[in-house]
């Protein structure tokens, strides 16, 4: 029954957002009909539903070839970005040399690295994941570390008392308190990876939905370009749900109202 009520709760709140978005594309279906625009220059959406239709399986080659590559850069992600906060946070040292490498990596444009990564590493898979870590990294890192930092100081204090070392506050205190910031690092992270995949296969690749959407542009296939540009938005909101679902299942032992959102102007 609870189960049954939450999953009830849940589809209510997502009604807007599927009726906003209802009522957009039936806009969008009706003003291209009406402008007499051109196909090739906008495609209404049932023409972009059609084709996705009639091109499922040539669609979803490319979506499991982009897939699997952010999926790989987004596990490298978070092992890197988990060993590296954990040091910087744990040594000093490593926090006077590595993090303003961090942040001051983030002053170069990615995307003028990808022809770089081309040249350096190839065209095959490894350059993708290197341009998807690229930009996944930082948001992950950047949360982990300020979860880690800021742990409640009476805590620790508390674990010093009973004689716990400092890997035990570390492992039983730390990690747990930082796990809303890491979350929140995922979350931005998955729906980014989508882009880094995207430049990645645009500047040198043979397969993907990147690689899909160049082809099918330089051709004024418009209607391939926008199926492409759904399953991408697509595959952003399935992982963007995933770690979402992840962090409900990791934070299930805190007290609800830990999490409890608040908004102004209610009581």
């Amino acid at each position: 029954m609870i189960i049954r009520g939450s999953f009830k709760a849940a589809l209510l709140n997502w009604i807007p957002a599927v009726a906003t978005t209802i009522a957009l594309i039936i806009a969008w279906e009706v003003l291209v009909e009406v402008l007499d625009v051109k196909r090739w220059l906008l495609p209404p959406p049932s023409v972009i539903g059609a084709e996705i239709y009639g091109s499922f399986g040539f669609l979803l080659r490319h979506t499991q070839t982009t897939l699997v590559e952010i999926l790989i850069g987004f596990a490298v992600s978070v092992g890197l970005a988990g060993l590296l906060a954990s040091g910087i946070v744990w040594s000093r040292t490593v926090e006077r040399t590595i993090y303003p490498l961090i942040i001051t990596s983030q002053t170069v444009p990615i995307i003028t690295l990808a022809p770089l990564l081309i040249i350096w590493v190839g065209t095959d898979i490894m350059s993708k994941v290197i341009v998807i870590v690229l930009f996944t990294f930082f948001p992950i890192v950047i949360n982990l570390v300020s979860g880690l930092r800021y742990v409640d100081q009476e805590m620790v204090d508390m674990f010093r008392t009973l004689g716990a070392s400092p890997w035990q506050i570390f492992r039983k205190l730390m990690i747990p308190s930082a796990l809303p910031s890491f979350f929140a690092g995922l979350k931005v992270a998955a729906v980014v990876s989508v882009i880094g995949a995207v430049i990645g296969e645009w500047f040198g690749s043979s397969a993907g939905l990147g690689w899909l959407m160049k082809v099918a542009g330089g051709q004024f296939q418009t209607a391939k370009v926008f199926a492409a540009i759904v399953l991408l938005s697509i595959l952003a909101m399935a992982l963007f749900a995933a770690v979402v679902a992840m962090e409900k299942w990791s934070l299930r032992k805190y007290p609800p109202t830990a999490n409890r959102v608040i908004r102004l102007g209610e009581s």
